[in-house]
């Protein structure tokens, strides 16, 4: 079972072990399922995890010009 509990943008940067800067820029640049909620980003797991499986999170970390990897679950 999965849980409906929103993420925060730090939450997703421990989650994903990227820096803040490297969300927003995949918001802006990537897609990113976020949503915002008042003046916050938030984020479902769940979607964030079916879009790093699509591949576009292993595009360059836009913050530091470095190749980024997810390693996935299986």
């Amino acid at each position: 079972m999965t849980s409906d509990k929103w993420i925060t943008v730090n939450e997703m940067c421990k989650y994903l072990q990227v820096s803040n800067e490297t969300i927003y820029s995949w918001i802006e640049k990537s897609d990113m399922p976020g949503h915002r909620i008042g003046k916050r980003w938030m984020f479902k797991q769940e979607e964030v995890d079916k879009w790093v499986r699509t591949g576009k999170a292993a595009a360059k970390d836009f913050s530091t010009s470095k190749k980024v990897k997810i390693k996935r679950k299986d």
